[in-house]
């Protein structure tokens, strides 16, 4: 059976979607991006991807977060990002914001791994190949490398964007001195940094309080947080146990022994005030992070429709009280604390 042709929702940038102008800069994002951190690789079942996909599409996200060693299976996001690309999104490739990145262990040997000019430059080339793509509308340096000099790095990135394999450069992770040397320098090569990405939830605000958040919209640099979230902590998931199968039970990134009765009960205290402001714990979480006007947008993960249906919602309330905030403040830090 031959499948139709995908024709995306005829209203999707006016059913709700937010953009947030990417710092000093022409581009504006949705303040929701969908992230292929953990979901989308080689176990990923192929059509449960491309309902997500096609889902966030027609609701207005326009933004797709890889990088070359996403899966699980190094490689294997940004295949199934080309695969459902090639057959339902390429009539659409100039409504897209597609980003990539490297940085990380990709292959053996000297060349697969931080910020060289060969491994920068030769993992973009096999990103695009996975991809289907000709450029990629952001490329990052994935990580700070303590070892490479930062003008080989960065010059990598102000050379990939002349020769037209990404439209902008960008910047993840990197702490603040480095962050405000590459801002400079990319600013004084004509290819300002466009987005500058971190972890940024109510539990991790170090972001926040290493000055680097402001380092960046002081350099004109758009902000994108992952991890908003705190890997599935910030949701109803474990408010009656470990599940099976979740990133807890699996010991990905959130441990099982990080989920004590304490902060159970203190995310129930979260959920509460959620639930005043008529939200979920995950919608208020997103909101919250929104609620910081240096913030362009936020990366999602989800393994469904219905949780993306979920973290849309939460562009409707990003509002808070002084009250809701000082509630929030301190059950965070308790939290953070616990774990």
């Amino acid at each position: 059976m031959i499948e139709a042709p995908y024709a995306p929702a005829h209203d999707r940038y006016e059913c709700g979607m937010q953009y947030r102008r990417c710092g000093r800069s022409g581009i504006l994002l949705p303040v929701v991006s969908l992230g292929f951190w953990h979901n989308f690789g080689e176990t990923a079942p192929l059509e449960r991807s491309k309902r997500i996909m096609r889902y966030a599409f027609d609701h207005g996200v326009c933004s797709f977060d890889l990088a070359n060693n996403y899966g699980p299976g190094y490689g294997t996001a940004e295949e199934t990002f080309g695969q459902i690309y090639r057959k339902s999104f390429r009539p659409f490739r100039d409504e897209m914001f597609v980003a990539t990145k490297a940085g990380y262990d990709m292959w053996p040997g000297p060349y697969g791994n931080w910020g060289s000019r060969k491994y920068l430059m030769a993992s973009l080339d096999q990103s695009l190949a996975r991809m289907g793509l000709d450029y990629v509308d952001v490329f990052y340096s994935h990580r700070f490398d303590p070892e490479t000099p930062l003008e080989e790095t960065l010059q990598a990135l102000v050379d990939i964007v002349r020769q037209g394999k990404a439209l902008y450069a960008g910047i993840s992770r990197w702490p603040l001195e480095a962050t405000r040397f590459a801002l400079d320098y990319l600013r004084r090569h004509d290819t300002p940094c466009l987005l500058f990405q971190d972890r940024y939830n109510m539990l991790d605000r170090k972001a926040v309080d290493s000055g680097v958040l402001d380092a960046a919209a002081d350099g004109g640099s758009g902000f994108i947080a992952f991890s908003p979230l705190a890997q599935g902590l910030l949701t109803s998931r474990y408010f009656g146990g470990i599940p099976a199968g979740s990133r807890a039970d699996q010991g990905r990134f959130l441990k099982a022994s990080q989920i004590s009765d304490a902060v159970v009960e203190r995310l129930l205290r979260l959920n509460d005030i959620a639930a005043q402001r008529g939200q979920t714990l995950a919608e208020m979480a997103l909101a919250w992070v929104l609620s910081d006007s240096r913030v362009t947008s936020v990366i999602v993960g989800c393994s469904s429709t219905e949780q993306l249906a979920d973290s849309l919602k939460a562009v409707d309330n990003t509002v808070f009280c002084p009250e809701e905030r000082a509630a929030i403040d301190r059950l965070s830090a308790e939290i953070a604390a616990l774990i």
